[in-house]
């Protein structure tokens, strides 16, 4: 098959004091996702949809929180790994498109600065990147703005060696 659909998916807590960064871009607030990277929801949505659609193992295998060498790591810098695995197994990525679900921070001031970030990573045109942003409408942990998720669809094609 030549062309591969993946989904990914990625969830965290919000925190006072952390850094927010979102899709590579460092956004103003005072909530931040929490986790043993920069802790980039978008980005490692999109990383596990990369993966996942050149069938290989998900994001936790490649950069486990368990590890020293990812404590805050920069997902900008994971997601240059995972394009460099996905080209080296013969793929090239022809689109992404992702969501964010958020209550704070807001997003869509940011999505063209995200969408160009994303593009600059992997190495493709800010028009085959879509970013949105909608929030959960005041309902569960993200309603409640304990945590912030995104989802990401990619599509990727087998290039001929």
């Amino acid at each position: 098959m030549r062309i591969r659909v993946g989904f990914g998916y990625d969830v965290h807590q919000l925190k006072e004091g952390r850094l927010c960064r979102l899709g590579g871009v460092e956004i103003p607030s005072d909530l931040g996702p929490d986790g043993h990277s920069d802790a980039d929801v978008l980005l490692h949505a999109i990383c596990d949809a990369l993966l996942g659609a050149a069938g290989l193992r998900d994001i936790g295998f490649y950069f486990p929180n368990t590890s020293a060498d990812y404590k805050g790591a920069d997902s900008r810098e994971l997601l240059r790994e995972v394009m460099r695995l996905i080209t080296e197994k013969g793929f090239t990525l022809g689109n992404i498109d992702a969501t964010l679900i958020s209550e704070t921070p807001k997003i869509s001031p940011y999505i063209g600065q995200i969408k160009n970030s994303i593009a600059t990573i992997c190495g493709i045109g800010d028009d085959e990147v879509g970013v949105k942003a909608t929030t959960a409408e005041k309902m569960g942990f993200v309603g409640r703005r304990e945590g912030i998720e995104a989802h990401a669809v990619v599509l990727i094609e087998k290039i001929s060696l």
